[in-house]
């Protein structure tokens, strides 16, 4: 890994690493915890580091595709032990409707991720977290569709691989669509 450090034009975008997510989790994803110590190596190089998080609500639609999981409010919704959470500038709550699944950072209802990384001057952001082939993979879309610059961290992502390969498949997918990955 580069020690070097980004400038303010950049930022670290951490994608939904929450208790559900890691082991012992509603939905958790093989290997998760060991995406931490790779994403808090990585957040001192940022200025601006910013996170989402599934905020679901008891009720949601999203339940009738998953499991119950990150329950706004819930001790599966919270941010793992042992993430630098103090290094997060913003916090995005996705999926707060009983309608929607908010996979991607940027269908945030807590805040427009995109007039809120606009108005801050960012250009590029490296994108971590998981899942690699759901919140990860749309964020990531969603952020080139949009004309930002993104690098993914590959050893700061893990999949739920509800099908085998489906990790894969969206690295796969991220990079046709003009990611990098470190």
């Amino acid at each position: 890994m580069s020690q070097e450090c980004f400038g303010s034009d950049t930022a670290l975008l951490v994608v939904d690493v929450q208790n559900d997510f890691c082991p012992g989790g509603a939905l958790a994803v093989a290997g998760g915890d060991a995406v931490i110590p790779v994403i808090n190596a990585w957040m001192p190089r940022f200025a601006t580091v910013i996170a989402s998080r599934d905020w679901h609500p008891a009720n949601s639609v999203h339940f009738n595709k998953w499991p119950p999981h990150c329950v706004a409010g819930t001790y599966g919704a919270q941010f793992r032990a042992g993430l630098d959470t103090w290094r997060f500038l913003l916090v995005l709550d996705k999926g707060t409707g009983d309608a929607d699944d908010g996979y991607s950072a940027f269908e945030a209802t807590s805040e427009n991720l995109e007039s809120w990384l606009r108005g801050h001057g960012i250009e590029t952001l490296y994108v971590c977290g998981l899942a690699t082939d759901y919140c990860v993979l749309q964020t990531v879309l969603d952020a080139l569709r949009l004309g930002f610059g993104v690098t993914v961290i590959r050893n700061g992502i893990a999949a739920v691989e509800v099908h085998p390969g489906d990790g894969q498949r969206a690295q796969g997918a991220m990079e046709a669509a003009g990611a990098r990955f470190l």
